[in-house]
């Protein structure tokens, strides 16, 4: 089994491995504190009471178990004795652009749990930190210190980027770009049963590696190494769309996209037939190399298993942008004077060299150059540590935002299939006063400004008792096609779920027959994919799970396909087959979210929603 997942790892829990997730999930994650036995949690709370004052750090999920460790050597540490009474640092994973997004709403911090509210924020670039001073009040963000760093690089199976002239050539994202644009795809370089080119990149709104990048294009089209201005940005956006037009899908994170190519690799496919290069840091593909594709939270006595084929770190020439990862003590008014002086001594300990000294061991840059890098730092793991030699600066805060809504426009166009279950258990409550059917109507009517009028979408549901042109079984809602200026007319159609009958559920029949229809529709230039929510196991179809599996996995052999149909499930509420849709997700190369609990299906959607 891969070191990634299992079939019951839920959403919610605060380990930055994401079978599913926006880190808005993570706000309810339950944390752990670093080193020693854990006392039990009180009730109700989302961390233990050790009698000390509670310090919650949001951060990006690659810090999290370095900042655990971190956590225990401030207990040790001069800072916190100086201290008038013990505190206690625990981190939980919140992206950062999920946590901008939140400080600047002016509302509280999304949480029942008054725990999970931080004291101190860690995201992985001042680039947030400045947007959230801009957007609502530098106050609010305090005074952020970057306290380490790693670059963002292209992490490429090695036999690869061995085949693009790695280490000895210099590769340039104009190279990568003209291995998207050249329809031999790998044949270009005498590779033809790699297929096409595939690159893999995260959500720019939500990911500072998916920021980094696209302002990384940006520098490459102008021919810039520093200045960047939102002039340059605007003319580089026909470069920048047919760099969009590699990308296999979006994500919040890439340890999902990692965590896949591992599995493939494992499996003896080095991953060629799903992505060729993913856009990552630099301690991101330290951890997939040493056997932790999804950068989790290492528990005691696991063993960690070196894919088969690491990655190597193609470091772009022109330069690449470096995630300073700042920490601040947020100006925010639930923190408590207690807290604030606290978070103070924490943030003033990582600048020291015991702190310094631990973060090597978790793929991170030390600022004090004196601190050396170690073993993790070498060929052996894919790295060159005396690269980039050419550092992009950050942009200021206008040409950042002119970038993020480039972004929204340039973006690979998608056609996208949802596919509800409204069998009899959506009638059931999830707690909220919603029942489950009510929870996932919303979701999708949620998600459907995200779509452009260009994108395809369509929405079918499946019980027993209902029929259509599709098949026994389905209804639909609305055929895929494009979206243009039928939101509204869409959302009211959703509406009309409420009042459908519900019978039994036809999970793998309907599977089958959507993935049938959407891949004879399904174009190279588009993400075709499939959303499936359902709340439990097949019950009523004629096509077995293994048959299933063999007729959608096709796709998944050497080279793949120019137009693959993956596959997102939602497994929604405890009583949902997560073993079944976790397959079903593998075989396509899709990925499964775990909306267990159900009252969070709002955000489940818009973070499944955020890979199109």
């Amino acid at each position: 089994m891969s070191a990634r997942r299992t079939a019951s790892r839920p959403l919610f829990r605060r380990t930055p491995a994401v079978v599913a997730t926006a880190a808005i999930a993570a706000l309810v994650l339950s944390a752990c504190t670093g080193g020693g036995e854990q006392p039990e949690p009180d009730a109700g709370q989302g961390f233990p009471d050790d009698g000390c004052t509670h310090i919650t750090v949001a951060t990006s999920s690659e810090k999290v178990n370095m900042l655990d460790e971190l956590a225990a050597a401030f207990k040790e540490s001069p800072e916190h004795d100086g201290l008038e009474a013990c505190a206690t640092v625990r981190p939980t994973n919140v992206s950062s652009g999920n946590a901008a997004r939140y400080l600047t709403s002016g509302d509280d911090w999304p949480s029942d749990d008054r725990a999970l509210w931080p004291t101190l924020w860690s995201p992985a670039s001042t680039v947030w930190t400045e947007r959230v001073a801009a957007a609502a009040s530098p106050t609010l963000v305090g005074e952020p210190a970057s306290f380490t760093r790693t670059p963002v690089v292209f992490g490429m199976p090695e036999p690869m980027a061995k085949a693009l002239g790695w280490p000895d050539k210099p590769i340039s994202i104009t190279d990568l770009e003209a291995l998207c644009q050249n329809p031999e795809g790998w044949g270009s370089v005498g590779k033809d049963i790699w297929g096409a080119f595939k690159i893999s990149k995260t959500n720019p709104n939500t990911s500072t590696t998916g920021l980094s990048t696209i302002l990384m294009q940006s520098y490459k089209a102008s021919g810039k190494a520093e200045g960047l201005t939102a002039a340059d940005v605007d003319a580089a956006a026909d470069f920048s769309r047919v760099f969009e037009e590699c990308v296999i899908h979006y994500g919040d994170t890439t340890g999902n996209v990692l965590s896949t190519l591992y599995d493939e690799t494992q499996n003896g496919a080095n991953g060629s037939a799903y992505v060729s290069a993913v856009a990552l840091e630099e301690t991101s593909l330290l951890n997939y190399n040493k056997g932790n594709p999804d950068s989790h939270t290492v528990q005691p006595g696991e063993t960690l298993t070196p894919p088969k084929t690491k990655l190597v770190a193609v470091y772009p020439a022109g330069g690449s942008m470096w995630s300073d990862n700042p920490i601040t003590v947020l100006g925010a008014d639930w923190v408590t004077a207690e807290q604030r002086t606290a978070g103070e001594a924490f943030a003033a300990f990582l600048q020291t060299t015991p702190a310094q000294e631990i973060l090597p061991e978790y793929g991170f840059r030390p600022l004090d150059e004196a601190v050396p890098l170690g073993d993790l730092f070498t060929a052996n793991f894919g790295v060159d540590p005396a690269q980039p030699t050419v550092t992009l600066p950050k942009p200021e805060v206008d040409v950042i935002s002119t970038a993020i809504d480039q972004w929204t426009q340039v973006r690979k166009p998608s056609s996208v299939l949802e596919l509800i279950d409204i069998s009899g258990s959506m009638d059931e409550p999830i707690g909220d006063g919603r029942s489950r059917l009510d929870g996932a109507i919303e979701g999708a009517q949620t998600t459907l400004d995200h779509f452009r009028s260009t994108d395809e979408v369509g929405v079918w549901a499946f019980t027993t008792g209902v029929s259509s042109d599709q098949g026994e079984g389905l209804q639909v809602l609305r055929d895929v096609s494009a979206l243009g200026a039928d939101g509204e007319k869409l959302d009211s159609s959703l509406d009309d779920l409420r009042y459908a009958q519900r019978n039994g559920t036809p999970l793998y029949d309907a599977i089958l027959t959507a993935y049938e229809a959407m891949g004879e529709r399904a174009e190279p230039g588009r993400i075709n994919a499939i959303v499936v929510l359902s709340d439990g196991e097949d019950t009523d179809s004629t096509t077995s799970l293994d048959s299933l599996i063999a007729k959608i996995g096709t796709q998944s052999g050497e080279g793949g396909t120019d137009a693959p149909v993956r596959i997102f499930p939602i497994a929604y509420g405890e009583g949902a087959d997560t073993s079944a849709l976790q397959r079903i997700a593998d075989a396509t190369g899709g990925q499964m979210f775990d909306a267990s609990d159900a009252e969070r299906i709002d955000l489940v959607f818009a973070s499944v929603i955020n890979n199109f």
